[in-house]
């Protein structure tokens, strides 16, 4: 996976970067996990505090465009970000008895 930001601005008011990047991979498109794996280490913060706001596809293409969001803690994320994106992607907790 190669990473290519195009768009890095801080927003002091929300506290927070956003970032728009494009992705070029092999085979299949990468999870939602993947992409916030690598996109923390390659922009060197930690998982926790970023947010995939939306990534886009075409047919046939092995690269996707996406936007990001990297909160500076995670009282300034759970003020701020919607819960159901912070929370798309990640496997779901199984319950007891279940």
């Amino acid at each position: 996976m190669d990473f290519e930001v195009s768009r890095d601005t801080r927003n002091e008011l929300l506290s927070r970067r956003e970032v728009d990047f494009s992705l070029r991979f092999e085979g299949p498109t990468p999870s939602r996990k993947q992409i916030i794996g690598k996109l923390a280490a390659t922009l060197n913060v930690k998982e926790n505090l970023l947010v995939l706001d939306s990534l886009k596809t075409s047919f046939g293409v092995t690269q996707l465009t996406g936007k990001a969001r990297i909160y500076d803690s995670e009282e300034q994320k759970a003020k701020t970000e919607r819960a159901f994106l912070m929370t798309r992607g990640m496997p779901k907790v199984k319950e007891e008895g279940s």
